[in-house]
């Protein structure tokens, strides 16, 4: 291992900043942080991130990580493997499943080493719980598999991985906002030269020159208004990547997690049924029995959605308005509640009013996780098409599709993905850094990013960002969410295109530089509006349904037809008034080795 120089210093022209590290991090997350770790003690790193490092989304993952570690009953990492295809709907990409399994046993005794609290077993292994969609001999029963840190998880993995970021001596930029990505060329060859950033305090640009960048910016689920995610998850990264022309893959499948607090969206873990924690509908029937006979409540996320939707369609719904379900854990031993779901209870006391201990807990599926995103191959290398990679541009964590979820993500793999291929990020830049050139800038880097901020800032318009904000979100609860039809997609549609066209007669009242969060809401709002669309347009292309795409008017899976990932390409003004001017679908084959595709049963 090699100690990198010391970060240079940053150097002022024409009021622009301009910053050099051979790798660049954008992302402040568990993906971003893990890369870091890999990343900065063999070159010097800097991760950018608009929050500061601990604020991150990452924290708010509750349930667990998984990893066949069978320390608590036999597993092994096929059975985890096939888990995770099967929950996928078989759209998952084989090769890389098999990379996170195998990973994911190194990938958790990594946090261990590096400090991480986990709950232990009576003999001081680490403990491991029942999670929704993971069993044993592929499929037979329920297994444990999840590792966790009672229901703080995510929060237990940033704050250990910030710690040993600050060991490392890593180059934070906190509160920057990353909204350009400077691309050059050498010998022909398209490369990222940097990224150009918005220092919130101060309203001043930064230009960050790398020889290697890492996007690691979350995901986008504030494009609805009933979400588990944070308000700062506007795709940013994402964003990003579409308007520099780079293709998006599946964006059509976004995971709506079966328990969020009813009304709210915040977010009660899948851990709560992984202890014994039961769904019922308003006559008091545990209603999975009906549908999932084998594991019942701990089916995989979009099987248990879609059932809970069903229930209150059908008019089992709970509530004055029948439009809920319940969560029971009131059978549960108070002192196992305590013990292992803290944060679940004490939510449910603070935003519902409810006692856990004595009252069941209202809740809705609520839009949780974006399966696609910034297509890479298993060594996080950004896609151009179906093969071509964009040398030193790097992705990893839910704005990266690469693709382990395939249709639908299983419970606990998000944070093993994070760790998996955010380490294998860091690692593949590292490598790349090397022997890399450094690709020139332009005369004016912050060319662009000036003139978006300054159209905002000084825009005239009569229109308001948060209405326009709640008129899209409302409309994709609406028409987006876990049921949909060409009838409700095309009514999105329409609404996305008349809030293209009053976005562009905006204003913002704050006209200042120093945190000013009008003109950063507003400019969220463009990346929203953006990944809205290509959610929107790629779901009415996908004729069937799959995961997390549920087309109520084509409601089977068509492996004949649909068996591959939706790549989406801009090709036009990305603000022109309809999709179809501007958005060009293609396909992409899945990667198939061991399991060919069979009907999904539980």
């Amino acid at each position: 291992m090699t100690t990198p120089s010391p970060a240079p210093e940053s150097t002022i022209v024409d009021g622009i900043h301009y910053h050099q590290h051979d790798i660049v991090i954008v992302g402040a997350g568990g993906a971003g942080m893990r890369a870091a770790i890999e990343a900065g003690p063999n070159a010097s790193t800097a991760v950018i991130s608009k929050l500061y490092p601990t604020r991150s989304h990452t924290g708010a993952a509750q349930g667990g990580m998984a990893a066949a570690l069978a320390n608590v009953e036999d597993d092994n990492w096929e059975w985890h493997t096939f888990d995770t295809v099967k929950g996928g709907d078989y759209l998952v990409d084989q090769d890389a499943a098999e990379i996170l399994a195998k990973e994911a046993i190194d990938a958790v005794l990594d946090l261990e080493n590096m400090g991480l609290p986990f709950n232990r077993t009576p003999e001081g292994k680490i403990d491991q719980r029942r999670f929704g969609g993971h069993t044993a001999e592929h499929g037979k029963n329920p297994v444990r598999r999840a590792c966790y840190a009672a229901d703080r998880t995510g929060h237990m993995i940033l704050q250990t991985l910030y710690q040993n970021c600050v060991k490392h001596g890593i180059n934070f930029f906190n509160e920057f906002y990353v909204l350009d990505l400077i691309m050059g060329e050498i010998d022909g060859e398209e490369r990222p030269a940097g990224v150009i950033a918005y220092e919130l305090s101060t309203g001043d640009l930064h230009v960050f020159q790398g020889k290697a960048v890492i996007f690691a910016t979350g995901g986008f689920g504030k494009i609805y208004k009933t979400t588990s995610n944070a308000h700062t998850l506007t795709g940013d990264g994402v964003g990003i990547i579409w308007r520099k022309g780079l293709p998006l893959e599946d964006m059509e499948f976004f995971q709506f997690h079966p328990t969020g607090l009813a009304g709210l969206g915040i977010l009660l873990s899948e851990a709560a049924r992984g202890e014994g924690a039961i769904l019922r509908n308003s006559e008091g029937e545990r209603f999975m029995e009906r549908y999932a006979p084998t594991i019942k409540d701990l089916a995989p996320r979009d099987i248990v959605a879609r059932c809970m939707a069903t229930e209150i369609r059908e008019g089992r719904g709970a509530g004055p308005h029948k439009d809920y379900v319940y969560l029971d854990i009131t059978h549960l031993d108070p002192a196992v509640i305590d013990a292992k779901l803290p944060d679940i209870t004490e939510f449910a006391r603070t935003y519902l009013g409810v006692e856990p201990y004595t009252e069941p807990v209202p809740v809705l599926p609520t839009a949780h996780y974006a399966m696609g995103g910034i297509p890479t191959n298993v060594k996080a290398e950004v896609l151009r098409d179906n093969t071509t990679v964009v040398p030193g541009l790097y992705a990893a964590g839910e704005c990266a599709c690469v693709s382990v979820h395939g249709s639908n993500r299983l419970g606990t793999n998000s944070l093993l993905d994070i760790n998996v291929f955010g380490k294998r990020a860091g690692n593949n830049a590292v490598e790349f850094v090397k022997d890399a050139p450094w690709v020139p800038l332009p005369d004016d880097p912050a060319a662009f990013v000036r003139g978006l901020v300054d159209d905002v800032r000084f825009a005239t318009g009569t229109e308001r960002i948060a209405t326009l904000r709640k008129e899209l979100q409302d409309s994709m609860d609406r028409n987006a969410q876990v049921f949909r039809t060409e009838e409700t997609l095309d009514e999105v549609t329409h609404v996305i295109a008349d809030l293209r066209e009053r976005f562009k007669n905006i204003s913002v009242q704050d006209k200042g530089k120093r945190f000013n969060t009008d003109l950063l809401e507003a400019i969220e709002l463009g990346f929203l509006l953006d990944l809205a669309e290509v959610v929107v347009y790629s779901a009415r292309s996908r004729q069937e349904s799959r995961g997390g795409h549920f087309r109520e008017d084509y409601p089977t899976r068509d492996d004949e037809n649909w068996l591959v990932h939706t790549m989406a390409y801009l090709t036009g003004d990305a603000h022109s008034s309809l999709a179809g001017d501007h958005i060009r679908l293609d396909t992409k084959p899945v990667v198939i080795t061991n399991y060919q595709p069979m009907e999904r049963k539980y």
